[in-house]
């Protein structure tokens, strides 16, 4: 025991003497959005001799046992902190756990919510107001996230919850390669060639078996048709858990459900799938049938994203299935209006951490709250739990991330740790280089941004029954079962029976707020 204090005293020195030459450091590159971050100091003098405890939990899975958990170990000898970090693997298992935990008032010291656990906690004076903070306390965090990150975390204009820093796109088309070499074909390049490709693959044996067994084009429902909306200059029709997108175009904010294009998209999507090319289940499609169709060489196109075609254990599956299998990454047809791969939300956090305002009680707990954060968003701390242990999981060379065999086989849960994000595509062409080429190509395709992820519902809105309203809707206009004729008449109907005018009038004036349009 005595030589474990006396480690510790040693390690406090160090981190004394760190402290210091980080504030004298002029900063670096390396921030989520490319931006200049500076060093943050680790701890306060006055909590160095004993190790704070932080309570942190999460809806995430793949955490080791604390014994194999180097990033925990690491941290804690970083910041003087004994970390409990407890992650939840079912939405609904942690959803229940920090209900009963708030019910309580045992709060956790730091944990995740979704949008709508965000408002109602702030909105019961649950949560801290980080914004006081920012500029000095959390200087780190909010360089490293960026403004627009800043502002997912907010409710009634003041600042609750640290945003992620943002991902980046991963869907595009792939196309059987080998399929058009056979019917001397070649990737489609505007939406005509898009049918009459995907009609080529459902009539002409494209997999030479002498059956008519294989679709042109599938997908997760009208996911499928992304670039089809993207290329009529609109927005998807209905998103997960949610009615419309937000965007601005031409100056102003349109929901995609009201954008002149909507019907013209859904027009071609119906001739689309009156031509018997779409597979034919698309809307009951779920989870990855749609990937597991194409490994399987059931459908020649599909919108997919890069890591479920082409990370190694998939890749192998389908040369298992079908040794000729060859998938090329497509780039959006060109459509009548632009040439969009879909959309993309610029609003979306890829995760949300807040603090509870008990724990401003508390200022050396808080400190170390604000130090963890801080500290996993400046160099050394988010190559930590990016990669792994300097040294063992990745070596430098200069800026250049290069990685050991043991970063594959150890490191594959340090995003549990990634409390403010990574800078996105950094990270990945480390952890998947082979893949990098994949990952570039889908970032770099063309999307209408929307704006969704920054909203919050209002009260006497369900956004779950508007979604299924309109997903019940939009399917029968695009299967014919419905005539487009009746498009307004459906917006009225969501707008009088599911409350929607309430949701568009204060969508608009959030976004408004946030200083997207006027």
């Amino acid at each position: 025991m005595k030589r474990q204090l006396t480690a510790r005293n040693s390690i406090t020195a160090l981190l004394l003497a760190g402290t210091l030459l980080a504030g004298c450091s002029s900063g670096h590159t390396g921030g989520a959005g490319g931006k200049t971050v500076t060093e943050s100091a680790p701890a306060s003098t006055a909590a160095l001799s004993k190790p704070v405890k932080l309570d942190i939990i999460e809806n995430a899975s793949g955490l080791p046992t604390p014994d194999k958990d180097f990033i925990k170990q690491e941290l804690d000898k970083a910041l003087n902190t004994d970390i409990n970090l407890t992650a939840y693997a079912a939405g609904d298992d942690y959803k229940n756990q920090l209900n009963v935990r708030v019910a309580s008032g045992n709060f956790p010291d730091l944990f995740g919510v979704d949008k709508s656990q965000l408002k109602q906690f702030a909105q019961q004076g649950l949560l801290l107001d980080l914004t006081p903070y920012l500029d000095k306390e959390l200087k780190s965090v909010k360089d490293f996230i960026g403004a627009d990150s800043l502002k997912k975390g907010t409710v009634d204009g003041k600042i609750y919850a640290i945003a992620k820093a943002p991902q980046i796109p991963y869907n595009t088309y792939w196309i059987r390669k080998d399929w058009l070499d056979k019917l001397n074909l070649k990737a489609p390049t505007t939406f005509d060639e898009l049918l009459n490709v995907s009609k080529a693959f459902t009539e002409q044996d494209p997999d030479g078996n002498g059956k008519k067994d294989t679709y042109g084009l599938t997908g997760g429902k009208l996911q499928a048709f992304a670039p089809v909306f993207g290329g009529y200059g609109v927005g998807n029709p209905y998103i997960s858990g949610g009615a419309g997108e937000f965007y601005v175009k031409d100056g102003k904010i349109v929901n995609s459900l009201y954008d002149s294009g909507m019907k013209d998209a859904l027009a071609f999507i119906n001739k689309f799938i009156a031509s018997g090319s779409a597979d034919p289940e698309l809307m009951a499609n779920n989870g990855l049938q749609h990937q597991e169709k194409a490994i399987k060489g059931q459908a020649g196109i599909v919108w997919l994203d890069w890591p479920n075609v082409t990370k190694e254990q998939f890749a192998d599956q389908i040369k298992k299935v079908n040794p000729n299998a060859e998938w090329l990454q497509m780039a959006a047809p060109k459509g009548p209006v632009a040439q969009n791969d879909g959309s993309w939300d610029i609003g979306t956090a890829p995760g949300l951490f807040v603090i509870p305002k008990s724990v401003e009680k508390d200022k050396a707990k808080l400190q170390k709250v604000f130090d963890l954060l801080n500290y996993v968003s400046t160099k050394d701390g988010s190559l930590l739990v990016q990669f792994g242990v300097k040294s063992k999981h990745f070596n430098l060379e200069g800026d250049k991330v290069i990685p050991t065999d043991l970063m594959g086989k150890e490191a594959g849960y340090t995003w549990l740790y990634q409390f403010t994000g990574r800078p996105e595509q950094a990270y990945l062409s480390v952890k998947f280089a082979p893949q990098v080429k994949y990952i570039d190509f889908a970032n770099k395709q063309p999307r209408i941004q929307v704006l969704n992820g920054f909203l919050t519902y209002p009260d006497g809105y369900n956004a779950a029954d508007a979604s299924r309203f309109v997903e019940e809707e939009i399917t029968k206009f695009v299967y014919g079962k419905r005539p487009l004729s009746e498009y307004d008449g459906f917006l009225k109907s969501l707008e009088t029976t599911m409350n929607y005018k309430t949701y568009m009038d204060s969508a608009i004036k959030q976004l408004q707020t946030l200083g997207y349009s006027k």
